[in-house]
């Protein structure tokens, strides 16, 4: 397996205060703790109240800097992943960095839903590949409850919001107990698929008038079934693909971390690739689907958790629309 020069040197994540349940949802919507326990594994979520895309970023940002052990004017790149940004502009990133109190570095979006981090993740090794120098900030952060039809059974009980955080540098820093190593990352996409998962409302082709009411597509809309189907089929197929690639097999690794959409597709997922259940990371439970910082959140936690120790192999693999999917190679 390749050694690259890029490290993750600390992580961070945080969920906002207000906890939703099930049973909470039983006013609102058509449903109950049963049904939504059994067809996504998924108990409560966490729900912004009043705090956007940048301020749960940043509480997941200065934990990741602390872990790395930085200041916020030693980074040298600020990636945000989100499809919920504070605004369209300025973007999410650069809301960011002023939070930190950072400036004259670069600061960008990466929008590619529930795949955000991964494919933030490879960015990040770009730019550590092109300057040991490098410190480059990943963070995930969705208030997906802002793009919630409450309304919609299917789909508002999915979701919760939060953010997650990673700091890779170009080179390895002295004296870090846990400093992984991001060897390999390999990213898709098929656009055909775009329209079994949307959230229309607001762009260039579904622009909002001044005065017209807001309608169904400014919110989340998914074909279940389908995504289903793409989701197991993609996430599997790319991290076996990351495997072989680097000449190792599924036993190889000390710990997966999937994408926490829904416990059904995180089974289905584990059983095609045969994996332990001691190496497989879970807390869908408990945040529901988090998009683009389900994964980083799952890395803080698990390495919050010591399911991380030196010496470990991590695989990360997420799916989300567009559709895009991706995974990722960790060796601490």
């Amino acid at each position: 397996m390749k050694q690259n020069n890029s490290f993750l040197t600390g992580c961070g994540f945080h969920l906002p205060e207000k906890v939703m349940t099930n049973h909470d949802f039983e006013s609102l919507v058509d449903t109950s703790d049963e049904w939504i326990t059994t067809r996504t594994g998924i108990k409560q979520r966490h729900i912004s109240t009043g705090q956007a895309c940048s301020d749960l970023g940043y509480q997941a940002a200065v934990q990741a800097l602390h872990e790395a052990g930085l200041t916020p004017q030693q980074l040298t790149h600020v990636l945000m992943t989100t499809f919920t940004p504070d605004t369209h502009i300025p973007n999410a990133a650069c809301v960011l960095l002023e939070k930190l109190g950072q400036r004259n570095i670069a600061a960008m979006d990466i929008n590619t839903a529930c795949t955000g981090f991964i494919y933030g993740l490879e960015v990040a090794r770009g730019l550590c590949a092109l300057s040991e120098d490098a410190n480059v900030l990943v963070v995930a952060s969705e208030v997906l409850t802002s793009r919630v039809n409450i309304k919609d059974r299917s789909t508002s009980v999915l979701f919760g919001d939060g953010a997650g955080a990673a700091v890779l540098s170009g080179s390895r820093p002295p004296g870090h107990e846990l400093c992984g190593n991001l060897t390999d990352v390999c990213l898709k996409a098929d656009g055909s698929l775009g329209e079994l998962l949307t959230v229309k409302g607001g762009g260039s082709a579904y622009p909002l008038r001044l005065g017209q009411m807001v309608s169904e597509n400014f919110f989340i809309q998914m074909e279940g079934r389908e995504v289903f189907k793409h989701a197991v089929r993609s996430m599997f197929n790319v991290s076996m693909e990351i495997l072989e690639r680097n000449n190792l097999r599924p036993e190889d690794v000390n710990l997966v971390i999937p994408h926490q959409a829904n416990i059904r597709i995180i089974d289905a997922l584990a059983k095609k690739m045969n994996l332990d259940p001691d190496n497989l990371f879970v807390n869908v439970q408990k945040y529901g689907n988090t998009s683009a910082a389900s994964v980083p959140i799952a890395l803080g936690e698990a390495i919050q958790l010591k399911r991380i120790k030196a010496g470990d192999l991590v695989l990360m693999v997420a799916f989300g629309g567009g559709f895009t999917w991706g995974s990722a190679l960790v060796q601490y």
